[in-house]
């Protein structure tokens, strides 16, 4: 059969060097798997044509050997027109592979020179014959539901153990890592995760045809996190935006996780389920009960620098004694939330009475409102002047506290923990201390160079060190995405910046998101790390 098929290859490259038809050649015996074919072309740019007999969507692999001799191997239709080229210029023993089309007629071999070569199929495939790759899940409890699934069993025992363990499921994976699995059941047509290990919106699959939706993530098992489900968002022609904020209509607690926060909130859409791993790092001061607590008043300040006005809030500790040289003052962004979201306060008074910390007078600044935030929280000069020449003026008369740079600090989270740096960097004879929680140093103004993204990280490099001293904070799963800079990254190279400018900076970093119920222990950490008692 090697000599028949020897003497066919011959006979059809010398018959098609002189001319003989497409279809005369076509006419012969179609390449086989496991059959070599070999040729002998006789002059430069001879060719020779070899049948092929392929279905659509085949899978074939190949392998063409010309010894020492360049070759091209085109796959031609009917007529003779190139389909496609497999080897270019090959030399030696080559392996090529295509799916077939319909129109592949064969396959033609055009030599650069004298030579012989030797042409074989060593697969071909057809679609019923192309396995599609089991799914791997990296849930263990997912895959044996699949496969239970696939047998005819069905779902009910599976969720009678997710009821009595709660959710998301949590299975080993590796040193120090888990797989975190994110569990709906029922939903119609969709389920998206907002504030899970990667901080966006996350889509959950459905599996198979079953009422289990599911998303997992193999996450440190020092995570803590908090989160919210959505079922079943309404879909509708608008833009991107428009159809991703719809995700807000249907934002609610987990109702199979055992761990409700806040434990009064008046509806199951205004609840987040928490999580936080046997491994997750203690939070300072949340939680103590029986700490003597501390006196909070709130009045209206209205700043004639950026004429606007807003609520103060002054919280001193049990027993203050304004002329405590020890005394803290500190000073927080978003402070609503920072009393109300995350119980500051009363974290304060826990530390302070355990004696990890001095007094501390915290001083809670809220927003005008929501566009007055975006405004004047990134690196605005008006703003930090403000603090530096208006407020801090007020709040020492109204607490008898001669503040002192290197015992106050400002410190929030996101656009608070940009605002904490930047207005420190400007005003160091005020502030000696920024506390920045997931800062969003990725932030720049609108007429920065794109190749310079990082405006803080810029603006330490560029001037002289100041008397500042810093704490930096960042959740593991504040990376950025799609190619943007994210909070992860550019808080590790501001970090590197002030280390290199010899600033005092002490970093951390959490298995966490952009998420109020971590950042309560992220505050306590940081003060504890400028102003801790040993």
């Amino acid at each position: 059969m090697g000599l028949r098929r020897f003497v066919i290859a011959g006979l059809l490259a010398g018959l098609f060097a002189m001319g003989v038809t497409l279809s005369t050649a076509l006419a012969g015996e179609p390449l086989a798997v496991n059959t070599p074919v070999s040729g002998d072309i006789a002059q430069a740019g001879g060719e020779a044509v070899h049948p092929l007999a392929t279905a659509k969507d085949d899978y074939v692999e190949g392998v063409l050997d010309s010894g020492g001799t360049p070759v091209d191997l085109r796959i031609v239709d009917t007529e003779g027109q190139p389909v496609r080229l497999l080897l270019d210029g090959s030399v030696g023993r080559t392996t090529f592979r295509f799916v077939a089309e319909t129109g592949h007629a064969a396959l033609r071999v055009t030599a650069r020179a004298v030579g012989t070569y030797t042409l074989a199929l060593t697969r071909k495939l057809g679609v019923g014959e192309q396995l599609a790759p089991r799914r791997v899940h990296p849930s263990p409890a997912i895959t044996a539901l699949a496969g239970a699934l696939e047998r005819g069993e069905g779902t009910d025992a599976f969720w009678e153990r997710v009821a009595q363990a709660g959710t998301p499921l949590v299975e080993p994976h590796s040193a120090g890592m888990v797989v975190m699995t994110f569990l709906v059941r029922g939903a119609r047509r969709n389920v998206r995760l907002l504030g899970g290990p990667s901080s966006d919106h996350e889509s959950l699959e459905r599996l198979g045809g079953s009422d289990v939706w599911f998303k997992s993530f193999v996450v440190p098992d020092t995570t803590r996190l908090s989160y919210q489900i959505a079922p079943d968002i309404p879909e509708f022609p608008g833009t991107c935006r428009e159809c991703r904020e719809a995700i807000l209509a249907q934002t609610q607690v987990d109702p199979l996780n055992k761990h409700p926060w806040p434990a009064n909130a008046p509806d199951r859409f205004n609840q987040d389920s928490l999580v936080a791993l046997p491994a997750a790092p203690p939070q300072p001061g949340v939680g103590v009960q029986g700490a003597p607590q501390g006196r909070l008043t709130a009045e209206r300040f209205r700043s004639e620098r950026l004429g606007n006005e807003r609520e103060i809030a002054i919280h001193t500790p049990a027993g203050f004694d304004p002329g405590n040289p020890d005394n803290v003052l500190l000073l927080m962004f978003d402070g609503q939330e920072y009393r109300t979201r995350m119980p500051v306060p009363a974290i304060l008074d826990a530390l302070v009475a355990e004696g990890r910390l001095p007094p501390v007078v915290g001083v809670f600044i809220a927003n005008p409102d929501a566009a007055a935030r975006a405004r004047e929280l990134p690196g605005n000069p008006d703003f930090a002047a403000m603090l530096a020449e208006e407020l801090l003026p007020w709040v020492a008369e109204r607490t008898g506290l001669t503040p002192r740079a290197d015992r106050t600090v400002l410190a929030g989270s996101s656009y608070g923990g940009l605002a904490a740096a930047t207005a420190a960097l400007a005003h160091p004879e005020r502030f000696g201390n920024a506390l920045s929680i997931s800062g969003s140093f990725w932030w720049h103004p609108d007429a920065s160079p794109r190749e310079r993204p990082e405006h803080v990280a810029g603006l330490v490099a560029r001037s002289e060190r100041f008397p500042v001293r810093f704490f930096l904070s960042a959740g593991l799963f504040e990376h950025g995405r799609d190619g943007d800079l994210g909070i992860l990254e550019s808080s590790r190279h501001l970090r590197d910046v002030l280390e290199a400018k010899d600033y005092d900076v002490a970093y951390r970093e959490y298995a966490a998101g952009h998420d109020y119920h971590a950042w309560q222990g992220v505050l306590g950490d940081g003060l504890l790390a400028l102003f801790g008692r040993k």
